[in-house]
């Protein structure tokens, strides 16, 4: 027995004045259980700079990882200290944390399953516990991560929104888009949001007078929260959303020329998508030249297409112009109003012209984070979704112990 207790104390890591008092092996449980112990008249260091011995103990178990196939627990009595003003303190143990339940080990292996992206309530199943205890374990881990995440060098972030399960709840999520990764998710998607995420790099001693570029949707909320909340920073809108607006009118004039005509049926995305097999080009071209104001509207966001690749802002703001002139000219309703739109718009698409920030990077993040909600079947506490959102896009660093990864 003595030489199993002491491949035990070395595989835990225990160190003075933490000893193996025994190691007991239930068959008909299938449960391995290890006792400790610390020295007696150990004297241990209190806040007040002084030394003493323990006053009384506390019984504890945690679960560790499986020995084999066979459950883990590890038990001891934690000494609690009195200081001479009559303090009493639960000594801490270098195994586990403080409340968990759980060894730092088992604690990093089970973010090791998240990590390689086993959903937290699958990585539960495999370790046999509860799904609630797994996300308080993944919550702390990514508060404590989060909370000492450092922000270097901002100048340009952007905001975008997603949602919690499919057409409910919202987060909204800042990204650092120098360094592509998830800075604040906070919830809703009002300007509320930005004001949070604001508050949140001022808490990190970033002077929000610092950020020189926002990248937004044309969301009211977000225009009127980046306007109040980030003064000095210059809004572009997202070209996305923005050429969002012009397919948006080329669909809606799809539908009103579909009316009465079968050979527009199943065509939905023969004019937005850029990439079309032959057969259907052939198909698309043949509907443009039977339909004149399809045709029209074709060549209208075809021609809007050319003004992202502009190098020069005053021949920018030129071709613009002229694209909204010909746009209303043309009497076609759909583009008439999204020449309304991007007039109430136009310094913050003329600006992508400078800034050439774009939510491309949100939008990759973004697919990661509709992955992960799609693997867990999204998310009922809002809170677990936000952790998650931190853990595959925050580019955060652990304190758990990485060695056994």
């Amino acid at each position: 027995m003595a030489n199993s207790e002491q491949i035990f104390s070395i595989a835990l890591g225990l160190e003075a004045p933490w000893q193996i008092q025994d190691v007991i092996f239930n068959k008909a449980e299938s449960q391995l259980d290890i006792y400790l112990s610390f020295t007696r008249g150990h004297q241990f260091k209190m806040e007040d700079g002084n030394t003493y011995t323990a006053h009384d103990t506390v019984e504890r178990r945690w679960e560790h990882l499986n020995f084999f196939q066979h459950k883990c627990y590890l038990h001891a009595k934690v000494p609690r200290v009195k200081q001479a003003d009559g303090k009493i303190q639960t000594q801490e143990v270098s195994w586990a944390r403080k409340g968990s339940g759980f060894t730092l080990l088992f604690e990093a292996f089970a973010m090791l399953l998240i990590e390689n992206e086993m959903p937290v309530n699958k990585a539960a199943k495999v370790l046999s516990v509860y799904p609630n205890r797994l996300w308080t374990i993944f919550n702390y881990w990514i508060s404590i991560a989060h909370k000492k995440d450092t922000i270097e060098d901002l100048n340009n972030i952007g905001f975008d929104e997603t949602s919690v399960k499919k057409g409910h709840n919202y987060v909204t999520t800042m990204v650092d888009l120098k360094q592509r990764k998830v800075l604040f998710v906070t919830e809703g998607k009002g300007s509320g949001c930005i004001e949070k995420s604001v508050n949140y790099l001022q808490e990190k001693q970033i002077d929000p007078h610092d950020i020189k570029q926002v990248c937004i949707d044309m969301s009211p909320a977000f225009i009127s929260g980046c306007n109040k909340y980030l003064p000095r920073a210059a809004i572009t809108f997202d070209k996305f959303h923005v050429m969002k607006e012009v397919n948006k009118a080329m669909d809606e004039l799809r539908k009103l020329e579909r009316q009465g005509n079968d050979m527009l049926k199943k065509h939905k995305y023969t004019f937005l998508k850029n990439k079309l097999t032959p057969k259907i080009k052939e198909e698309r071209d043949l509907l443009l030249e039977m339909y004149p104001k399809l045709g029209e509207g074709y060549r209208l966001k075809q021609l809007f297409k050319d003004f992202w690749n502009i190098q020069d802002k005053q021949e920018a703001e030129g071709y613009l112009a002229f694209w909204c002139d010909i746009a209303q000219e043309s009497g076609i309703f759909p583009f008439q109003k999204a020449v309304r739109t991007i007039k109430a718009h136009w310094s913050g698409i003329i600006n992508y012209i400078e800034s050439k920030i774009n939510n491309g990077i949100l939008e990759g993040l973004n697919s990661k984070i509709q992955l992960a909600k799609k693997r867990a079947r999204g998310y009922r506490n809002i809170n677990n979704f936000i952790n998650m959102i931190y853990f595959i896009c925050g580019k955060l660093k652990f304190d758990y112990p990485l060695y056994l990864t």
